[in-house]
């Protein structure tokens, strides 16, 4: 699993009028399906008198099929969700949700407007989205010896890991946490450096 962006922080989109409809898109960092349903319900509350509440999202990583969603909230099959989960497919984001709030003017828009508007409501917001860079991590138990210790940290940074939690005891119980591309290499040169004494034990993260 590689390295992706999350959105640094909600952003809400101006809103456009197109055809006398009000469309408000609004995006959110959201981790896990259940924290996307909540933004969701959130926006719902937000805007009570909506006519429709569109939404997508990519719950997890960008590359993780199991945490898609989308529903077009009573729009024409195929006009709102689908549109709006192929601009953030496209976008590589991770752990986003975006709903679009539509507040109907009385002309209708036709298939390609509403695909028009709601993509591009997700499209425009990715634009003012600001990013940072998520690297997935796996959490590890090490036990090592005292005057270890120096050189398992000099490792770890080595590897871009982390020591998350020091257990001193007879011997010292360490939490390290690696980035899924390291953890080959940290633990090749773990087991050289200690002559295959020292092995890392994974732990749920």
């Amino acid at each position: 699993m590689d390295a992706y962006d999350i959105p640094a922080e909600a952003v809400s989109v101006s809103e456009e009028t197109i055809k006398k409809s009000r469309f408000i898109t609004l995006l959110a960092h959201t981790r896990g399906v259940d924290a996307a349903r909540d933004f969701v319900q959130h926006v719902k509350s937000m805007h009570p008198g909506a006519r429709h509440h569109c939404w997508a999202w990519v719950a997890g990583a960008p590359d993780d099929s199991q945490q898609l969603g989308f529903s077009d909230d009573g729009e024409p099959s195929g006009t709102a969700g689908k549109p709006m989960l192929a601009q953030l497919m496209g976008s590589g984001v991770g752990e986003i949700t975006a709903v679009v709030v539509r507040y109907y003017g009385g002309i209708m828009l036709g298939t390609g407007g509403l695909v028009k508007a709601y993509g591009g409501g997700v499209q425009q917001g990715l634009k003012l989205l600001p990013r940072q860079r998520k690297v997935p991590m796996q959490r590890f138990s090490l036990q090592c010896e005292y005057a270890q210790l120096g050189d398992i940290e000099r490792l770890l940074q080595r590897f871009d890991g982390r020591l998350e939690e020091s257990h001193y005891q007879d011997r010292i119980l360490l939490c390290v946490a690696l980035p899924h591309a390291q953890i080959e290499g940290f633990q090749q040169n773990l087991s050289d450096y200690s002559r295959g004494t020292l092995t890392l034990t994974a732990l749920d993260s």
